[in-house]
């Protein structure tokens, strides 16, 4: 188990706590003053003539000690329950080598993970099943060749990579825009649990501290500092998951992208990074061969891309399933095709998607579901 580490002080959590005061700012106070019981000891004036504005002077003259008291009673709670400033060993040199790093991460799990390699697999929140089942089978191949799966525990792609990395008995590391004593959203609650149990829960934000919606922007530059590179799976144009690409090739980490039908309006988004530079990715040896210089010493060699999901043993589903492309096919355009009746068409469909083998979509539409790696 890691060794236990000091408390911060009560100052140091009450600076964090300060409205207007992030990280650019704090490490700057810290420099000028040398403590943060010495920039406290200063006074409104000296903060004045360091540049504090006067909204941040006013919360700085008023710090919240009584829930700075509670986040040294969150941590003393559990030994699971971790504060890492930037000047600990345990302090990840990727993420503190980024542009305003968090001056301090809290965490709950196993807090070495930090200092593993990682791949961010990130995407949209409404992912069609295809990008789901995409975003469980990479995670699950970063998983087993060594790599650290990041993602920020919000529904669909995040959820999906997260819970890939844990199927495969590996853990997983969940970046979060909240406190660390509740799971948000609260949909992913057994998630985060299982996440907190076997891998760790990151927040540069104290317990206590409820989600809002500028606060995962800021977490996204975290996602893509921890890792090597950030894998996009779906993401619509402007989305967050772009902003995290962004944020990634700006800290020089390389960016994948999965293609998608130019049908689905959430391949957009990858269609753009890939014009923009982003390295398009069908298998997991497509991301090993990027980060090879890196991963050369810490990896095995990769793995033999697996097969496409076998074709179903029934004659009548397996004929409709080669009729399907990656591309939606309406029931009228397959019945004319194959000359199927309804019925018979449609009890071959629902066998197949039982068996995960195709989607169905809107407008009585339908396309295959692959694995890609």
């Amino acid at each position: 188990m890691p060794t236990a580490r000091a408390a911060p002080s009560l100052a140091r959590l009450c600076l964090l706590r300060t409205p207007g005061v992030g990280p650019s700012r704090l490490r700057s106070l810290l420099r000028r003053f040398g403590s943060a019981e010495a920039v406290y000891a200063a006074g409104p004036k000296a903060w004045i003539d360091a540049g504090c504005s006067d909204a941040v002077v006013a919360g700085m003259s008023a710090p919240d000690r009584a829930a700075a008291a509670d986040d040294l009673r969150w941590l003393a709670a559990s030994p699971s329950h971790h504060y890492i400033a930037d000047d600990d060993d345990r302090y990840p040199p990727r993420l503190k080598a980024i542009a305003a790093a968090p001056v301090a991460l809290f965490a709950v799990g196993d807090d070495r993970l930090l200092g593993e390699p990682q791949l961010a697999i990130v995407g949209a929140r409404g992912a069609s099943s295809q990008g789901r089942e995409n975003a469980r089978a990479f995670a699950e191949a970063a998983s087993g060749l060594g790599l650290l799966v990041t993602s920020g525990l919000a529904l669909g792609i995040d959820a999906a990579a997260h819970a890939g990395a844990l199927d495969s008995g590996a853990a997983t590391v969940a970046v979060c825009g909240n406190g660390l004593d509740r799971i948000y959203p609260p949909r992913n609650q057994a998630l985060g649990e299982a996440i907190a149990a076997r891998g760790l829960l990151v927040s540069e934000y104290p317990p206590g501290t409820v989600p809002r919606p500028q606060h995962f922007p800021q977490r996204n530059r975290i996602i893509s500092g921890l890792s090597l590179g950030v894998l996009v799976v779906e993401a619509q144009l402007g989305s967050g998951s772009l902003i995290t690409a962004k944020l990634a090739a700006e800290q020089g980490r390389e960016v994948f992208a999965l293609p998608g039908s130019i049908h689905n309006p959430l391949a957009r988004g990858c269609h753009a990074l890939i014009r923009d530079g982003a390295t398009l990715v069908e298998t997991i040896d497509d991301i090993v061969a990027e980060l090879a210089p890196q991963l050369r010493p810490l990896l095995p060699a990769p793995a033999a891309p697996a097969a496409v999901v076998a074709a179903p043993g029934d004659p009548l589903e397996q004929r409709v399933l080669q009729a399907l492309g990656d591309d939606p096919v309406s029931l009228d355009q397959l019945a004319s095709q194959l000359s199927l009746g309804a019925a018979e068409l449609g009890a071959a469909l629902l066998g197949l998607e039982l068996a995960g083998r195709i989607e169905a979509l809107p407008g009585d539409r339908f396309c295959r579901l692959h694995r890609r790696v």
